[in-house]
C-alpha cells in the first residue's frame, strides 16, 4: 500500500501543508481583488449619479480670498519657519539654506 498524505494519528505531510497554505493565500488575494473591484464599480456608479452642487456663498466667518498678486503679511516669519524645517529635515545648518523665491499658492 502506498504512502498516504492523511495518516491517522500522525502530523500531516509537509507537502499537504504547503499546498493548503498556498491555496489559502491565493484564494484570499482573489477575494481581496474582487472586493476592490466591486468597491470601484460601486463608487464609479455613485459618482455618476451625484449632482454638481453650486458652491455656497461665503459666510462672514470665513476668510476672504487673497488675490494672486497680494503681498504676504508675515513673509519673513513664514520663510524663517520653512527654512528651519528644511534645515532640520536635511540635518544642515540654517545658514546653508538660500530662498530664491517664495509664493503663496
Amino acid at each position: 500500500m502506498g504512502k498516504s498524505l492523511f495518516l491517522e494519528g500522525a502530523d500531516p505531510h509537509w507537502a499537504l501543508v504547503c499546498l493548503i497554505g498556498i491555496a489559502v493565500v491565493f484564494v484570499g488575494l482573489a477575494v481581496i481583488i474582487g472586493l476592490v473591484e466591486l468597491m470601484n464599480l460601486v463608487t464609479t456608479k455613485l459618482e455618476g449619479k451625484k449632482k454638481v452642487v453650486a458652491p455656497k456663498a461665503q459666510s462672514p466667518a470665513s476668510p476672504a480670498p487673497v488675490a494672486v498678486g497680494a503681498a504676504i503679511e508675515n513673509r519673513d516669519e513664514i520663510v524663517a519657519a520653512v527654512c528651519a524645517a528644511v534645515a532640520e529635515e536635511n540635518g544642515t545648518d540654517i545658514s546653508a539654506i538660500r530662498v530664491v523665491s517664495f509664493k503663496k499658492v
